[in-house]
């Protein structure tokens, strides 16, 4: 049997990892790697046509799963590529596994072509970068950023030259166990006692959910109904918590909507479960606050807390729920649920009024209708800006469906490529890039990816030929919009051009019978729906010091133009209320 060499070793560790493809863009410093994936038949070479979405791929792909993905990009310029996608993805704690290759190790450091130093430039955006100097590092360094990315929940980068990758393997090489999951965390015994305290002492409690409410949502509803507390969440909260949920009152922050604000603010103790909310001009600064959080570096770096809690939520919430007294009153949550409710009601009509009539298309009608007829299980991989209004008001959570986009780093670009990682997990499963005209053209290189591996990913394009977002900043700044124009083609005929189903709409009537086309079509489709650059208005409870930066200034751009199903969810729950 012929010995193995570097780049064989690296990838059947991956293999043995659950890594199932690589994602990146081939070259010279990479051959030995993508020849080794070639002959390995666990493994997959994903050809994109640019690094960067390598990056959100395998980060979708790994938020998806649950599992490390990987991605790959060739020296100096090509790992370059790498790095938004992997920011998003460290940001996102998805466990991924970069390889930058270098240049011969031989020149490092001489200022040879193309050189860059990888494993300094990407420890931002990593828990782990190193470089691979001797085929003798092998594989315990390899070993050790799987171990990083995954028990850490984020990005590892392993730097290898080529040459050094086409050298042996080290002999009598032992295989090492390998961590693929994380465990879980239960806090100590003096905060569950004080939380227990805490709780049992206040009138008045709200729950504010994030994503680290995943696997805790039947813990969260029972909590929640034992001690009477409204549950509003964060966007990345939105699809761990909102569904199933009769103490819902929607959502805080820049694209905030129905009582949470007011929750949040009225209450005597405010419980931040599994959130990283960035926002601290949303939270109280005069409740009492206790947060719970699996990352310690976490607590308390969002506002003022009375008690950390280190654990995850799920066990943190059964420990508290048989400790805790029942209250009896319900006064303060069927108040905000009626507020909630009454919120909803107010703007939900806007966007209804002779919307089959109007043109350009509201887009806010766009989600609604999208929200309808999408699967119940389908994967929704979201363009930051304006789609993320829309899809934090419109898309309706239930348990099965997903909900993925560059939610805490605010890239770009990301819908596209994160649903070509959402998809290659599963073919069958429908999934939808809700795409900006901006967001979708500067990657729009990657739409030949879905075409040539055939993958029936569905782009809806949101296009009003602007950059809605930005222009709104402006609006907010007082300034007036410059340089936020797009001159745009007709994209369906661009998808035509391409090999894959395209549709271009103008009309509402032609809406629903567009997607459904495209939904029903096997392979990769776009429908490029052009809608009005000018639905959007300013809605109340903003403070002029909420208005500072980009993230602060976009807290003006929550629609007044509806909240989809979500009204009907509130409805449900005011009828479940007892009158008291």
């Amino acid at each position: 049997m012929a010995k193995q060499n570097v780049a064989e070793q690296f990838v059947d560790i991956l293999a043995r990892a659950g890594v199932r493809r690589l994602y990146g863009v081939v070259g010279d410093s990479l051959n030995p790697v993508v020849d080794a994936v070639r002959r390995n038949p666990a493994m997959d070479w994903v050809h994109v046509r640019h690094e960067e979405t390598a990056a959100f791929a395998a980060g979708a792909e790994a938020q998806i799963t649950g599992r490390l993905a990987a991605c790959a990009g060739s020296c100096g310029p090509g790992n370059l590529h790498l790095i938004n996608g992997l920011y998003d993805a460290h940001r996102s704690m998805a466990p991924v596994l970069a390889l930058a290759s270098h240049i011969p190790s031989s020149e490092i450091g001489l200022g040879y072509f193309q050189e860059t130093h990888p494993d300094q430039l990407f420890r931002e955006c990593s828990h782990y970068s190193e470089l691979i100097s001797s085929p003798k590092q092998m594989p315990r360094l390899l070993h050790t950023a799987i171990q990083n990315a995954v028990g850490r929940s984020g990005v590892s980068v392993v730097s290898l030259p080529g040459d050094i990758a086409d050298q042996p393997a080290p002999e009598k090489t032992v295989e090492t166990a390998l961590v693929t999951s994380r465990p879980t965390v239960r806090p100590g015994d003096a905060e569950i006692d004080a939380l227990v305290e805490m709780i049992d002492a206040a009138d008045k409690v709200t729950l504010f959910c994030g994503s680290g409410t995943a696997g805790a949502h039947a813990e969260v509803m029972e909590f929640a109904g034992k001690v009477k507390s409204p549950v509003g969440h964060a966007l990345r909260g939105k699809e761990w918590i909102q569904y199933d949920n009769p103490y819902d009152v929607g959502m805080s922050g820049l694209l905030g909507y129905g009582a949470a604000y007011e929750a949040t603010h009225e209450c005597d103790l405010l419980i931040l479960l599994g959130t990283d909310f960035p926002y601290n001009a949303f939270l109280p600064d005069d409740v009492q606050i206790a947060q719970v959080d699996v990352r310690p570096e976490h607590l308390g770096r969002r506002s003022k807390l009375d008690l950390a809690v280190w654990g995850d939520v799920r066990e943190t919430l059964r420990c508290l729920i048989p400790r805790v007294r029942a209250k009896e009153s319900r006064r303060f949550l069927d108040r905000m649920l009626k507020k909630h409710a009454d919120a909803l009601e107010g703007v939900v009509k806007a966007y209804t009024r002779k919307v089959e009539k109007h043109v350009p298309i509201h887009p806010e009608y766009v989600a609604a209708v999208l929200d309808e007829i999408a699967d119940e299980n389908a994967v929704f991989t979201v363009d930051t800006g304006m789609c993320n209004v829309w899809a934090a008001r419109y898309l309706t959570p239930n348990g099965r469906r997903r909900v993925i986009g560059s939610f805490t780093h605010g890239s770009m670009a990301n819908a596209l490529p994160m649903a070509i990682g959402a998809q290659f997990t599963d073919r069958r499963r429908q999934v939808v890039a809700m795409s900006g005209d901006g967001g979708f053209s500067m990657l729009m290189g990657d739409f030949l990816t879905l075409v040539q591996y055939d993958l029936p990913v569905k782009v809806v394009l949101f296009n009003n030929s602007s950059l809605g977002m930005v222009e709104l900043e402006m609006l907010v700044a007082g300034l007036p919009s410059y340089g936020t124009a797009n001159k745009n083609p007709d994209f369906a005929a661009v998808a035509r051009a391409c090999g894959a189903h395209g549709v271009r709409v103008e009309k509402p009537k032609q809406l629903a019978g567009a997607l459904r086309d495209a939904f029903r079509h096997k392979g990769p489709a776009l429908v490029d729906v052009v809608t009005d650059p000018n639905a959007l208005s300013i809605p109340p409870k903003i403070s002029a010091d909420m208005v500072t930066g980009f993230a602060l200034s976009a807290s003006k751009i929550v629609l007044d133009g509806g909240v989809g199903r979500m009204v009907q969810m509130a409805r449900s729950n005011l009828r479940n209320v007892p009158r008291l």
